[in-house]
């Protein structure tokens, strides 16, 4: 494969799956400077490897696996787990009124600190599933688990999400 062909593949197919990158980083490191920075990292190392190539299954896989790790490192490093996305960060959902947008976006709030608070597999597994929309097969090799794991994990992290949103909702803790 000339450079001009890697070129060409890393254009079109690595670069269109920077976002999913960052949402994962951001997930991890729930910091918008740093999950930016694993990005770049990322893509470097892919382009890195790129003699490795034509053996690649999914680049989606071997992308999310590298962002992942590096993401890691780094909160472990700084200790970004107990940051809080700031609102910049948060989508603004589509609805009709004031009201109406205002209990949206207390809800979606509430989800996202209930989602930071499970632990970093769980929060994981459901980010690789349930917002980038990845197979099971896919989020088992990026996780470097089984599939059973996988929906293992996923099962809990929304059972956990559901019963403390609901706890929250009844009750108003």
């Amino acid at each position: 494969m000339t450079i001009e062909m890697q070129e060409k593949a890393f254009r079109n197919v690595i670069l269109p799956l920077k976002d999913k990158f960052y949402r994962l980083a951001l997930r991890i490191t729930l910091d918008s400077a740093e999950a930016e920075d694993i990005v770049q990292d990322t893509l470097i190392r892919i382009w890195e490897k790129r003699d490795e190539w034509p053996s690649v299954e999914s680049f989606e896989a071997l992308g999310l696996t590298i962002c992942r790790n590096l993401a890691i490192d780094r909160s472990q490093r700084k200790e970004a787990q107990n940051v809080e996305l700031i609102p910049e960060q948060m989508d603004a959902p589509q609805t009709s009124g004031p009201h109406e947008m205002a209990v949206a976006n207390e809800s979606m709030e509430l989800i996202r600190r209930l989602i930071d608070g499970l632990p970093p597999r769980q929060r994981e597994v459901l980010q690789l599933r349930d917002i980038e929309g990845l197979p099971y097969r896919e989020i088992a090799a990026v996780l470097h688990v089984t599939e059973d794991q996988v929906k293992i994990t996923l099962f809990r992290a929304r059972q956990a999400l559901r019963k403390q949103f609901k706890e929250i909702d009844d009750y108003g803790l």
